[in-house]
Formats: structure tokens, sequence, C-alpha cells
């Protein structure tokens, strides 16, 4: 969906940029008296996924094969034995792939670990598991106004799958991924199709988008239908809606519909850690939208019926690109945590999606969603504040660093305390401007370049 569409129902908002404090001239002293959060996980024994019984198996044997497949976590196809996603490492931009224990298996998170010690890594490329290689890249600068998208950092959350330690895409402001062009097999111009996504229903947030799904080819807003893609977020975009959410919806370009005609009292939202988010279109004339608890329990139908009346939607015109975390015109300003998705050609049966909600109860997904637990950490100064990057998770070379009420889900408050004794962030280095260390030198957020003013040292 396009960020600046709204209705006076409650519409989109882009979050207000955050008042810049006057410098920090304590600041400095501030952060030496770091004190680094370390988050912490033990990996329970590993447990095995049955043979032919994973989503895409699942699908197939139901005539409705996958298009996509993309999992930071396990395999989504019992035979897939191949790379997951791609990392790339801040210290000397060396690319990794990080693959399966196992054919059909879960991910080598331990592969990562080695991979990115003593430095931080991004992911810059989920790999598509079908042959039709549609992978995902960070997306390109779209009409939204927002610019390019950047890879999330490969270790802001772990959790626990099948047994093991695995990581998902921690999603905020400024990250995404994209499939620019038509992708292979996904559905274009009123086809069928279907996807699923589990995702957090605790990280997340009410501005545009945490989208996994179809989207225009290229990132703009094309008009109504031109976009099909699942979302679970706090979005009332159509009033009225039942509590606060967060709810799974269907952005369809120029509204984030929970059913209906956009209102639907009936979804009463999933809250949960980690939530089973479905939806199906014929193209033509009906939608469905179910949600479920990714660690237990069925999934809820909460819309089955008529796709909107609204100009433009029936018949649908998608346009067969991928998105996963922004909206069709780039829209990235909102946050969510992102474990695995499929996209489908054709409309899945409720039995074919049963057995892969069953499917994804029997992975044993658990752990926090909505908190960083990589290796990352926060630096508190005086009255509990927290260092934090001016803006919302955005920081460009120059953006002033200050002091700000902690928040547990900003990404831009939780520093890497690396090797050469720099403190990282966003992809960019703690800095004092012009490397200078007199009284009331300001402190920013630069490039990582490895000079004095980058070095910071704890203090017991």
């Amino acid at each position: 969906m396009s960020r600046e569409k709204s209705t006076a129902g409650g519409g989109l908002r882009r979050p207000a940029r955050r008042t810049l404090l006057r410098p920090l001239r304590h600041l400095l002293s501030a952060v030496a008296a770091i004190g680094l959060v370390l988050g912490a996980l033990i990996a329970l024994p590993g447990v095995s996924q049955a043979a032919g019984s994973l989503p895409c198996d699942i699908y197939g044997a139901a005539g409705t094969p996958c298009v996509a497949a993309h999992s930071t976590t396990r395999a989504l196809l019992s035979s897939y034995n191949g790379p997951l996603y791609q990392v790339t490492r801040a210290s000397d931009g060396a690319r990794a792939d990080i693959g399966l224990l196992s054919a059909g298996g879960y991910a080598n998170a331990a592969q990562q670990d080695t991979f990115c010690q003593n430095t931080t890594c991004r992911i810059t490329k989920v790999y598509d598991q079908t042959s039709r290689h549609n992978d995902l890249t960070p997306g390109p600068a779209g009409t939204s106004g927002m610019g390019a998208d950047r890879g999330a950092d490969a270790s802001e959350i772990a959790v626990t799958a099948g047994g093991h330690k695995v990581y998902g895409i921690w999603i905020s402001p400024g990250v995404g991924y994209r499939y620019t062009g038509v992708a292979s097999g996904v559905a274009v111009d009123g086809q069928p199709e279907g996807a699923y996504m589990v995702a957090s229903g605790t990280h997340v947030g009410s501005d545009c988008c945490f989208d996994y799904g179809n989207a225009e080819s290229t990132p703009a807003d094309t008009g109504n239908g031109h976009m099909d893609a699942v979302s679970i977020a706090t979005t009332c975009y159509f009033a009225p809606c039942t509590g606060s959410g967060p709810w799974i919806e269907a952005d369809m370009e120029n509204g984030m519909f929970q059913g209906d005609n956009g209102s639907n009292t009936a979804n009463r939202g999933n809250n949960s850690p980690f939530v089973t988010a479905v939806l199906k279109n014929d193209g033509q004339t009906k939608y469905a939208l179910k949600g479920g608890n990714s660690q237990s329990g069925a999934l809820s139908t909460w819309w089955d019926g008529g796709l909107p009346t609204r100009a433009g939607y029936r018949p649908m015109h998608q346009e067969g690109g991928i998105i996963l975390g922004t909206g069709g015109d780039n829209s990235n300003w909102n946050r969510g945590t992102f474990f695995e998705g499929v996209m489908v050609a054709g409309y899945p049966t409720d039995a074919a999606e049963n057995a892969v909600q069953s499917n994804v109860v029997s992975v044993g997904y658990s752990g926090e969603t909505d908190v960083p637990n990589g290796p990352q950490g926060t630096v508190t100064g005086p009255g509990g504040k927290c260092v934090d990057v001016a803006a919302d998770d955005t920081g460009t070379n120059g953006t002033a660093v200050q002091l700000w009420d902690c928040q547990n889900w900003a990404e831009d408050q939780h520093w890497q305390h690396n090797a050469d004794g720099s403190l990282s962030t966003i992809g960019r280095c703690l800095d004092i401007e012009g490397n200078g260390t007199a009284n009331g030198a300001k402190v920013e957020l630069w490039d990582c370049n490895g000079v004095g003013g980058q070095k910071w040292v704890q203090q017991a």
C-alpha cells in the first residue's frame, strides 16, 4: 500500500520525527559508563521435520504449488537443501550463504555466528526455496519518497525452532526486501493465489507497511487492486475496528482490508508472540483472511466472502512483484518480525491451510519476538535514558545522537560493541564530529571508518 493514502476513519500516519535535543555536553561521559545488555539464547535438543509434510509439500499435494518460499528459520520444502539467506559482513564486505543443518531441516545459525563474529552482518538476500528463484533483496527507492531499503541486522532477533537457535528478520523503519519485476509464477491480472507468513504479533505498528506478498512490479502505487499481500499490523484503515489489534489484513493497494469492504468488526486480531497470517484471493469475486497462534491451536477465519466493491478490486490487477516488510510503493515505516512465508498459485483449500498451520505448530517456535536479543545492547545515560539516533531507525551520516526514552523495539537504541572498540547500529558507528575531543564536542552517526573518534572504552 502507499503511505500517502488514508481515510478519515483511521488513516496511516508517518511517525512524528523526534525533536533533536540540544547538544549533549555530558554524552561522552554517559557513553563511557556503558552497560551493554547482551541477549542469550540456549538451544534445546533438536527436533527433525517429517519428510513430505512441510508447507510447500502440503500445498503442492493439494494442487496449489508454491511459487515462492522464503524463510530464515527452516526449509519449507522437504527436499530443499540449499541456502536460506545471505549475510554481508560490515568489517570487510564479505558474503556468506546460510544454509540448513540437514535437507528439509532448520537453519544453521552457528554458521552465521562464526562468520559474523566480532563484527556485524546484514541480511542482504532471502533465497526462494522453489525452483523459480524468486529471491528477495533490499528494495529500491519508490514513489513513497523514503529512499532505498537496507537489509536487516542479521543477529537482531534469535528464537528457537525445532529445538534449534535460528534468526528471524527484524523489520524496522528503512528495512525491506523486494523482487522487482514480475516474479516467476506469481499471480497477475486477476489470477488466483494464496499466501501465509509466520510473524510476530507483538513487534507491530500502525504505519505503512509490514507486508508479505504480491505487489507492483516496480515500487509505485499504480492503483486499487494492484497488490495482494498479507499483513499484520495495528492499522485501522477502515473504521470501525474491534479492539486495538494487531489484525490480519489484506493490503490490496490503497487500503488495509480486515474483511468485507474494508471494515470487519468480526476480525478480533491476533497478538501472540508468533502469528500465522493467511490470505487467499481468487482474483475475481472473493478473498479470505485467517489468523492463528503459531505455537498452538487452529486458524480462525476472520473473513471468507466477497472482494471489496470499491472500484478496482473486481477483478484484481496484481502485477506479480514480491515484497517483504514494505508497501507497494516502498513505504517502509512500519515494523515487524518475519520468520517464514510462502506464495502459491491457485486458491488454496481450507484443508491445506489447516495442515500448514498444524505443521507450523509442530515446529515449536519459542522466544520473545518484540525485543532485540542479539549481541546488541542499550547504552544508558542520566535519568535512565537511552543513547538514541535522532529520527526513527533511518540515520544517515551526520545524524545527531541524543538521549531519549528507552523503547525496547527501537533498533537505533541497540548498539553492537565491536572488537575494534566501536559502537554500531543501523549500519553506522557512534562518532565524534570532526574526530574532536574538546568539551561540547557533538556525537553523531557516521560510516564506520576506524578513526579514534569511533573508539569507545567500557568502564567499570
